[in-house]
């Protein structure tokens, strides 16, 4: 069991870790990566890393995408210094593309690229669609 802390908030979350690789967030749907997943990492990076401005999230065709993309964007709409911009179905380039292009604070493509489909994850970028890797958001939650 690990136990994740984020701004003064613990939470348990079982078997989590082990999605939190070094490119991004990926894992098995809804055993490693679930809605409360990434709702925990929306909250972090808005209150951590993008603050204000403008955010992209996009997500690709996979089944379970939606209710992800759409948990990001829940926590997101919460902060009202950040502006949510919903790229909808879109590939992974192209929302980095609409980062730089929004000149936005960063964005989250919910994906887990070429994974089998029972998969699936979140690619995180910062401003300029500079790369955030899953472990390092894994520490932003300690």
């Amino acid at each position: 069991m690990v136990v994740l802390k984020c701004l003064c908030m613990s939470f348990v979350l079982p078997d989590k870790e082990t999605a939190f690789k070094e490119y991004d967030i990926r894992g098995i749907y809804p055993d490693e990566v679930d809605e409360e997943l990434a709702r925990m990492v929306a909250k972090v990076l808005a209150e951590k890393v993008f603050k204000k401005g403008k955010v992209v999230v996009g997500r690709d065709g996979r089944h379970s995408s939606p209710a992800l993309s759409d948990a990001v964007i829940t926590v997101f709409e919460e902060h009202p210094n950040l502006k949510v911009i919903d790229a909808g179905l879109i590939t992974t380039p192209a929302l980095y593309f609409l980062v730089n292009d929004l000149d936005a604070s960063g964005g989250i493509m919910v994906t887990a690229s070429h994974n089998a489909k029972e998969f699936n994850g979140l690619k995180v970028v910062g401003r300029k669609a500079e790369f955030l890797g899953g472990k390092e958001i894994y520490k932003l939650l300690q």
